[in-house]
């Protein structure tokens, strides 16, 4: 498992432009994911490159600046807003003399802060086994050799190479848990499908006001904070909804750019929510200037899992934050396209409502539709 930052750890985070548009906003994510894992940011450390450097990401002068910063702000860790390679890393601890953690590892200690059921835990250390696999030379370099001695004599296996075949083993273990886990899942999904009941799933991007939405239809009381990724297990809760009775909605943990890959992988199950939706809420943050970004990233990902054709409908959330009053936008077919609401105050929840309850009796006549032609097939021989 990965080390965990104690709480108000110094740290000096470090954000490097490569020729993006968006430094200003990345460098904000990274002081709030900082935040988030339980740290304090006491230094950044800024800079304009063509390419990462292969030996330290960053290049000599750069690195010789956050050892300047470290020594000023007497920190004990630097956090690079990136994703570093095991030599990276190494060179850069090396280095600095200082714990150093990537973007990715980053994210997966609060994802292991935030886990709460059984399987998020799981989902978890899956994902931090596998990203730990390729770092394994950290740490371990004097037991490259033989290992030998009275006590120490074994099957001819270096240490390193047993800890990488312990921790194989461990992530098959993990694997199979989680895939009996999602057969369970699928069985339940499959017997909602058989109702009428509209099954919808709230996507979007961490701290886009999900789980304040999802308490204020439902009166669930799930964990909702201004925190990145304050939600990670998937909530499932009914909601009657005038007109059409009951349906289900359903939480699910936020998305972020540059998602570590080995995390959508092992959150593949608690996302199928998403993939078996009637149909997806994608709650955006209108009050932030780089809500395009963020929906662009959610439409990103939701193509990654398989939900690319899963029909949705955009919650243009945080409208008391903006100028922007509650609404509902259409198309040119006339569909919904756009509603306006601030989950926090109330304010269009009730347009929001009677989308869903829209929603829900189209799919309820679609199904009668479909059962009448099952119950009545066309017979071409017959001529009246």
């Amino acid at each position: 498992m990965l080390e965990r930052p104690a709480a108000g750890e110094r740290a000096v985070v470090v954000q490097l432009d490569f020729g993006q548009l968006d430094v200003e906003d990345q460098l904000e994510e990274v002081r709030l994911l900082t935040e988030s894992a339980g740290g304090a940011v006491v230094g950044e450390v800024r800079g304009r490159r063509q390419s990462p450097d292969p030996k330290t990401f960053a290049g000599s002068g750069k690195v010789q600046e956050i050892a300047a910063m470290i020594a000023g702000c007497s920190a004990q860790l630097v956090i690079f807003n990136h994703a570093l390679s095991p030599v990276q890393q190494r060179n850069l601890e090396r280095d600095l003399n200082c714990r150093v953690v990537d973007r990715n590892s980053l994210i997966l200690d609060i994802f292991a802060l935030r886990a709460a059921s059984a399987e998020g835990k799981l989902q978890v250390e899956l994902a931090q086994l596998e990203h730990l696999s390729t770092r394994l030379v950290r740490g371990w370099t004097h037991l490259e050799r033989q290992r030998g001695g009275i006590g120490m004599r074994g099957p001819g296996e270096t240490q390193l190479e047993t800890d990488r075949r312990l921790l194989g083993n461990r992530v098959k273990l993990l694997k199979e848990r989680l895939a009996r886990l999602a057969r369970q899942r699928g069985v339940q999904r499959k017997a909602r499908r058989r109702g009428d009941v509209l099954n919808v799933s709230l996507v979007g991007y961490t701290n886009a006001g999900k789980s304040t939405l999802f308490n204020t239809l439902t009166h669930a009381g799930v964990y909702a904070a201004d925190q990145l990724f304050a939600t990670l297990d998937t909530t499932s809760r009914k909601l009657w909804v005038e007109g059409a009775g009951n349906i289900v909605i359903s939480d699910t943990v936020g998305f972020i750019r540059d998602l570590p890959h080995s995390l959508v992988d092992a959150f593949h199950a608690t996302l199928e929510a998403a993939v078996d939706a009637d149909l997806l809420l994608h709650v955006v943050d209108s009050a932030s200037h780089a809500r395009d970004e963020q929906m662009a990233e959610v439409d990103r990902v939701l193509d990654e899992i398989g939900a690319r054709d899963v029909p949705r409908l955009v919650v243009w959330n945080k409208i008391d934050l903006t100028e922007a009053g509650p609404g509902v936008e259409r198309d040119e077919y006339g569909n919904i396209a756009r509603v306006r609401v601030s989950s926090r105050t109330g304010e269009g929840l009730e347009l929001l409502r009677e989308t869903l309850a829209e929603y829900a009796r189209a799919k309820t006549a679609s199904r009668r539709q479909a059962q009448d032609a099952e119950a009545c097939p066309a017979n071409p021989d017959f001529i009246d």
